[in-house]
């Protein structure tokens, strides 16, 4: 389908009327405590009998051993010994233990074609799940890799793969992402901090969002623009989505949001709402035409890795990547700013890229399980979280060839991919990481709950425990605008001579 654009101005001196639309806050609903009385009573510390009066004044006597003769006794669990709970979590690891290899197992046969035995090994590690909790630890992700197993061992029955989410269900699941925990908080607060410095001083600016979606990244900016010393600069965005499905153009519809609360903060803004299905089909007349002395910023969380392709695919035809790379190169932005996932899941071995992704995603619900410690009351948002975690276990696991798009790859191959495209790492400052770290501090738990951000080749990674999730880098075009002289040093990248040719550019 062929690309649509729609445009919103919204103007500082002009008038603008209209409502916000907030978030209501949920409050869970809680039993209330039993009144005191009745609670004596059914224990048989009140007298054997007394009396209360009704609105009407009339007398009723009750009877306490009454009530207590309905109730049955309340026993109290017998409390267990420490060898009993010694006992109880050494035989829910070893249980653990053997849920793990058999779902490499498993994998294994799957790959070598030995169905049979896979399927065996599925029936046992189903068994294992009654052994141990599916709330917590490796049962809760062990069962939505076990799902996928099924689900690519028997696809005539998909009784256990997700449904594919509509444009809007993919909107919902990702707002859910964003509150559940800070993975999206340090993207959109990493990629705002490398645009502010390398825009600095310019009155014009224009950004160009590879993925808007709730355009939940912008306000952020816009507080920061409006609080300029001189005011602040007049500001475009072209947002970029799926095509609408169903008559309702939900980008348009961020757009206003997003043109309401610029006009709110005093920013001269102009939004621009361009449709396709994939990045690679964007040209470079969809982008709006370059006003002289704008500064340009291209933004891109967690969408590159949805345009590799397997090493081996046809060589005649032009990678995705390559194309978009491409275009980036032509528009020469002062900053292109890249968040993706730290994994390494475009392996074409199956075996390979499901340990990396089991390994991978028990760390991430390790972190939304403490994040869900430091934040009780969000059951909603954690399980729609885990939903959205699940359909790309299934997409990793079950997908082959043009039918996988969640092709997470590590930092190393991104720098080196993109510095072969042509362009040079911005590196962060050092001392850049507190000041994230106090933004995230005070949005999210990030305090106390595990998680950190670490430094490294300039690059700035959200880390579990010290094992990296998520990484975000800064980019300008080779020889094009100093954006390095605004952001920080220039990473040069490697020798030439240490990279060989494949489908997705180089590779070590």
């Amino acid at each position: 389908m062929d690309a649509h654009t729609t445009h919103i101005v919204a103007r500082k001196n002009t008038s603008l009327s209209f409502t916000s639309n907030e978030l209501m806050d949920h409050f869970p609903f809680a039993w209330l405590p039993m009144d005191p009385f009745t609670a004596m009573a059914l224990s048989g510390t009140l007298s054997p009998s007394f009396s209360t009066t009704s609105t009407n004044d009339t007398m009723y006597n009750l009877n306490p051993a009454l009530y207590a003769s309905l109730v049955p006794p309340i026993r109290k669990p017998a409390t267990p010994t420490t060898l009993e709970v010694g006992r109880q979590c050494k035989e829910e690891e070893d249980a653990s233990i053997r849920l793990v290899h058999l779902l490499i197992t498993c994998t294994s046969a799957i790959e070598t074609g030995d169905y049979s035995i896979a399927q065996g090994n599925l029936s046992e590690a189903r068994k294992i799940l009654g052994e141990i909790p599916t709330s917590t630890g490796i049962g809760r992700v062990g069962k939505h890799f076990i799902d996928a197993l099924v689900q690519r061992l028997f696809p005539a029955y998909p009784h256990a793969a997700p449904p594919s989410p509509s444009p809007s269900t993919s909107i919902d699941l990702h707002n859910n992402f964003y509150d559940a925990g800070p993975y999206l908080k340090f993207a959109y607060s990493t990629a705002n901090q490398a645009i502010l410095k390398a825009i600095k001083g310019y009155n014009h600016v224009h950004i160009i969002d590879f993925s808007l979606m709730q355009g939940l990244q912008w306000p952020a900016l816009m507080d920061v623009f409006s609080a300029r010393e001189g005011g602040p600069p007049k500001l475009r965005i072209t947002g970029i989505g799926p095509n609408p499905i169903g008559g309702r153009d939900e980008l348009h519809e961020v757009g206003i949001r997003l043109a309401k609360y610029a006009h709110s903060v005093g920013i001269d803004f102009t939004f621009q709402g361009v449709c396709v299905d994939q990045l690679d089909r964007l040209c470079d007349w969809m982008l709006l035409k370059p006003i002289k002395g704008e500064a340009v910023a291209i933004n891109s969380i967690l969408q590159l890795h949805r345009l590799l392709v397997d090493p081996d695919a046809n060589p005649v035809v032009p990678a995705p990547i390559d194309i978009l790379l491409k275009l980036v190169i032509k528009i020469n932005p002062m900053i292109f700013t890249v968040v993706e996932h730290e994994a390494d899941h475009n392996r074409p071995p199956l075996l390979e890229r499901f340990t990396n992704a089991l390994f991978h995603y028990a760390t991430m619900f390790d972190s939304l399980e403490a994040m869900h410690r430091c934040t009780s009351g969000r059951d909603i948002t954690d399980s729609l979280t885990e939903v959205y975690l699940r359909g790309e276990i299934f997409d990793i696991v079950c997908g082959e060839g043009s039918a996988r798009t969640e092709r997470h790859e590590l930092f190393g191959h991104w720098r080196e991919r993109l510095t072969y495209a042509g362009l040079t790492q911005v590196w962060f400052d050092p001392d850049e990481v507190d000041t994230l770290k106090d933004q995230l501090i005070h949005v999210t738990s990030l305090s106390g709950s595990g998680f950190n951000i670490l430094v490294c080749d300039g690059s700035l990674a959200l880390a579990w425990h010290n094992r990296p999730l998520y990484v975000a880098t800064a980019w300008c075009v080779t020889g094009g605008n100093a954006a390095s002289s605004m952001v920080g040093n220039i990473c040069k990248g490697t020798n030439d001579s240490r990279r060989k040719e494949n489908r997705n550019g180089p590779m070590e």
